[in-house]
Parts: structure tokens; C-alpha cells; sequence
């Protein structure tokens, strides 16, 4: 056998991983603005403001707009999951270890991605009050109305991540199952097959905060956050011979930042 035998598993692993992590590792890092190759601990996202347009006399000088420019740091952390895989482990099991390994490497790290974005998400200070009746129309309707007061554009970038108990009961809402108002063509989105309403591409998720018995959801636009990666997933495969098996380690290092708290609501 070549020696070099080990270089094409470690390939493979790497493929594996990286394949896993963007097919179904995170769910929202598509959702939101994203800047990848950050040299640093730190990068930084700009929020523009509003321009104003106005008249100006023949021959005179055209009016500046003084474009508000505020930067909003983003802070990158570096984050690790690793596995064994025993060699004669693999000789005993019907199933490819080194392929579970990588998935479930690649979504952890894809969980560690989502939770960064939703902990961003999290800062947001507009909210809709939780009541006692569940995710209605009602409230959807008051948290879109928050984002057209503040001019957030309805421009089919607005998403709405929402809890399993959530998504069932939006479907007991006539208009988010009939396809008269939802059309046959639903977006993919992390993997996952979303449904379009209200203008709000809405997406499932297990893992949204829950606060004194509320689950915490949130309609946001994509230019309201952002996500930095100063590493994409990256994979190391060294042999220990004291332990005759192979450890796999997942690295990354990300971060995400809320940029403009106007363009997202807390349900």
C-alpha cells in the first residue's frame, strides 16, 4: 500500500466536511449580508443612512446628501469540534464512521453558525408583545408594519425565522397553505424547502430561543445583519499511533453582528 494512502483519505474528509457543512450545516447564514475572508479578530460592517434629495438654482451647486456613515464592529471567535475514529473500529461497522464523522462535524459547526446570528438577532429592540395566543396573523401583521415604519425595504429579502410549534400554527392560517396566496414554488433555503408570505420568506428552525415559557421568533431583512468568517470550516486528520485511530478535528472562525436594529422584530 502507498504511503501517501492517508493524503486521499484526508481529502475526501475534507470534501465531505465542507459538503455537509453548506448543504446542511446552517440554515441562516444565507439569509443575512456575509464578508468572508476577515484578516483579524474583528471586522466592520457600514449602516448608511437616509439621503435626502433636493432642488438647486441654475449654475448652482448640486445639494450633498451628508450620508450618515456608522461602522458596527463584528467580532470573530474561533470554534472547534473534533472525533475519533478508532481504526478497527472501522472494520466492525456496516456503515461509512469516517462520513458520519464529517457531518456531524460540519453541523455542529452549522449550529455554532446559526446560534451567532440568532444571538445578534437577539439585540433587536423593536418587539411584538407575546400574548397568550400563539403566532397569529394579527401579530405578523404588527411586526411587518414596525419594518414599513422604519422604510425597511419589502423588496422579497425579508425572512422570518420561526419555531416547529409556530410553523403549525401558521398552518392553520387559510392564506399560508392555500397556494393562491403562497404560489407551487417554494425557495430552498439552508437545505430546506421555505414557504414565501407576506412578502416574508419563512424558514423553520428547532433551535430558537425560549424565554419564560415563549418562543422567541424574528422577521428581519438581510442587509439588518451581518456574518464574518475569517476561516470557513476547515478540517485536520492526524493518525495517533498510541491510540491506533485517527482524530478529526472541524474548525472555524466566525461572527455575527446586528447592523441595523430597525430592520429586525423580536416575536
Amino acid at each position: 500500500m502507498s504511503t501517501t494512502i492517508d493524503q486521499a483519505f484526508i481529502k475526501q474528509f475534507e470534501a465531505d466536511v465542507h459538503l455537509a457543512y453548506q448543504q446542511m450545516g446552517t440554515k441562516l447564514r444565507g439569509t443575512i449580508r456575509s464578508k468572508n475572508n476577515v484578516i483579524g479578530t474583528s471586522t466592520t460592517f457600514q449602516k448608511v443612512g437616509k439621503g435626502t434629495a433636493s432642488t438647486k438654482a441654475r449654475h448652482g451647486m448640486v445639494p450633498v446628501m451628508n450620508l450618515d456613515h456608522t461602522p458596527v464592529e463584528c467580532v470573530l471567535a474561533d470554534y472547534y469540534a473534533g472525533d475519533w475514529v478508532d481504526a478497527l473500529d472501522e472494520l466492525k461497522i456496516n456503515h461509512d464512521e469516517r462520513r458520519v464523522v464529517a457531518s456531524a462535524g460540519a453541523y455542529a459547526l452549522g449550529r455554532k453558525t446559526d446560534e451567532l446570528i440568532l444571538n445578534a438577532l437577539s439585540g433587536s429592540t423593536q418587539e411584538v408583545a407575546a400574548g397568550s395566543a400563539g403566532l397569529t396573523k394579527a401579530k405578523i401583521m404588527s411586526a411587518l408594519e414596525i419594518l414599513n415604519a422604519q422604510d425597511v425595504p419589502d423588496d422579497g429579502q425579508r425572512f422570518g425565522v420561526i419555531g416547529v410549534h409556530q410553523f403549525s400554527e401558521l398552518l392553520n392560517i387559510d392564506e399560508f397553505t392555500n397556494a393562491d396566496y403562497v404560489g407551487e414554488n417554494y425557495p430552498l433555503i439552508g437545505g430546506a424547502e421555505c414557504r414565501k408570505w407576506m412578502g416574508v420568506i419563512w424558514i423553520l428552525y428547532n433551535d430558537l430561543p425560549e424565554v419564560d415559557g415563549n418562543r422567541e421568533c424574528y422577521i428581519y431583512h438581510r442587509t439588518a445583519l451581518g456574518h464574518a468568517s475569517g476561516s470557513e470550516v476547515a478540517t485536520d486528520v492526524s493518525w495517533h499511533g498510541e491510540r491506533a485511530a485517527h482524530f478529526v478535528s472541524n474548525c472555524m472562525s466566525q461572527g455575527a453582528a446586528l447592523i441595523d436594529p430597525n430592520g429586525a422584530v423580536k416575536i
